[in-house]
């Protein structure tokens, strides 16, 4: 099967994938894992059905490739010079997009449906976080290579403690973060 993004950047695929990301992700937000449709996306991205069967031949298909290219979940990975900086800035990110009312609607979908008896929802969502952890790498490469961490750290624990603070203070508590928030969280985390 073909990779759609990556031949996108090649200039090949579906010309209408960020159309088709969007209304994927809204549709979920929308709808719900469980009635979210190949058929009704297509419709919505004013695009033929056969168009997005050719490229993602399933809903969790479809799904992954959203989650992953959207533009309206993805991150900048920073490079302030240190990884409080970078942490605090990859931080803000994830408030950020966990108050957008678009992208919290996502996230709100994600949790809610990782119940559901085949299991698909959840899957996704690992790919999802695994995506993620992987383009954070740098951030502890680099923060090891100047010395700011042992190499013996865990950073998908450092990652954990962080956005999980933010996932369950905006999503799980539905407060909004108080100015400063990121930060604190940060200095919360991090070895002395």
């Amino acid at each position: 099967m073909p990779d759609p993004t990556a031949s996108r950047r090649r200039g090949r695929g579906p010309r209408a994938a960020e159309a088709i990301f969007d209304t994927t992700l809204r549709q979920l937000a929308e709808r719900g894992y469980a009635r979210l449709t190949i058929e009704a996306v297509a419709q919505d991205a004013g695009v033929n059905k056969t168009t997005i069967y050719r490229w993602w031949p399933s809903k969790p298909a479809l799904l992954r490739a959203a989650l992953s290219h959207a533009r309206a979940l993805d991150i900048d990975i920073p490079d302030t010079g240190s990884l409080r900086g970078d942490l605090i800035a990859l931080t803000e990110q994830v408030i950020a997009l966990l108050t957008d009312v678009r992208t919290e609607a996502v996230a709100r979908a994600m949790l809610s449906g990782t119940g559901l008896p085949d299991g698909e929802l959840a899957a996704l969502s690992h790919d999802f976080f695994a995506d993620r952890f992987s383009r954070e790498q740098p951030v502890f490469a680099r923060a090891v290579a100047r010395g700011e961490l042992p190499e013996r750290t865990d950073p998908k624990l450092l990652m954990d403690l962080v956005a999980g603070a933010v996932w369950t203070r905006v999503l799980l508590r539905r407060e909004p973060p108080p100015p400063g928030f990121a930060r604190d969280v940060v200095d919360a985390v991090l070895p002395a």
